[in-house]
């Protein structure tokens, strides 16, 4: 059994890595929204904080009644509870990857972990 997965990835609306990659502790997924655009739904989790790569594109987030401008290379961690939901901008798409993990769940950061 190899110690790593390995894919290539088309150019869809979402795509979630979970099955793809055989995660393990946490879920990615990589996201495009149309210019004009939003996720269809607002949303909280119970346990899983979210950390969001904006990768191109420019939109905003609204986080728990804040709407918050987003362009390409901001990064954002959102708590469990905050209700959220992404708009692109009305002229531009937006492409983002969500990182979701279980909040306080870090142990160990790279030094820390690294075996050599």
């Amino acid at each position: 059994m190899k110690n790593y997965s390995k894919i290539s990835i088309s150019e869809e609306v979402r795509i979630e890595l979970h099955d793809k990659l055989g995660l393990t502790g946490a879920e990615v997924s990589i996201n495009t929204l149309p210019a004009g655009t939003s996720v269809p739904f607002v949303h909280a989790h119970k346990l899983n904080e979210e950390i969001y790569a904006i990768l191109n594109g420019e939109g905003s987030v609204e986080i728990d009644g804040e709407k918050i401008a987003i362009k390409s290379g901001d990064w954002l961690r959102i708590s469990p509870s905050a209700k959220r939901q992404f708009f692109a901008a009305h002229d531009k798409a937006i492409k983002y990857i969500c990182i979701q993990v279980k909040a306080d769940s870090l142990i160990g950061y790279t030094q820390s972990d690294a075996i050599f």
